[in-house]
């Protein structure tokens, strides 16, 4: 599905079946600087899409009819970033958003800051929506997903990949949620990966690869951090 014709780069498509947040995600997008047209249902949707190119598309999960993870697929070839926005959402559904094409995946409700921060950091990178997310500029001398972990790290890793928030991985291993972020800060530049939705791919990899390939050397009850080499 490619445009015949190209719109304002300043223009946001809402695909929401919910009024409320439809009127809140334009105020939050109006207020720094966006034009945006808002669609309750996929079909006017999809009519606009054959017209015009947006900057970016929010589309939402749970639409009336074919869901917006079905609507995504018929997005394939349209050259603009889409990100997903759910307020069911979880691991797998998101896992499933990124692998199909979307740029990001945002619960309900959101934040207008973490929005607004979101939507310039995927629209700082390469225009077109990509299907496959690119590759990390190197920050040292190893390729990211090739770098070493700390034992801290890996254990912070290993409960994301059950999908425990800041404040849950805080808890189950004594220390500050504040800790825990700056920890998947980190992990974020090391691993490569550019937002928590990858991340949490990145570790659900992790999580399933046998004890004996995760990098890690047992000895007198210590593990000690390798090199891992993350594939994505």
């Amino acid at each position: 599905m490619v445009a015949t014709e190209k719109s304002d780069e300043k223009e946001i498509f809402v695909v929401d079946d919910d009024r409320s947040v439809r009127d809140a995600l334009r105020m939050i997008l109006e207020k720094a600087g966006y034009r945006v047209t808002c669609f309750a249902d996929q079909t006017a949707f999809l009519v606009l899409t054959r017209q015009r190119n947006p900057t970016c598309i929010l589309l939402d999960v749970n639409l009336p009819g074919r869901s917006g993870l079905e609507v995504l697929n018929d997005l394939a070839s349209y050259p603009v970033p889409v990100i997903m926005i759910s307020g069911q959402g979880n691991i797998p559904m998101a896992v499933k958003a990124i692998k199909s094409g979307a740029q990001d995946f945002i619960q309900k409700p959101i934040r207008g800051e973490e929005l607004i921060n979101r939507l310039e950091n995927i629209l700082r990178g390469p225009s077109h929506r990509r299907t496959v997310p690119p590759k990390a500029k190197q920050s040292s001398s190893k390729s990211p997903g090739q770098q070493i972990l700390t034992l801290r790290e890996i254990e912070v890793l290993e409960q994301v990949a059950v999908g425990l928030s800041s404040k849950e991985v805080g808890l189950a291993l004594g220390i500050s949620p504040r800790t825990v972020e700056d920890i998947r800060g980190r992990l974020l530049r090391k691993l490569g990966v550019r937002n928590s939705t990858e991340l949490i791919m990145a570790a659900s990899k992790w999580n399933s690869q046998p004890p004996n390939t995760k990098g890690l050397d047992v000895a007198q009850g210590r593990r000690k951090a390798k090199p891992i080499k993350f594939t994505r």
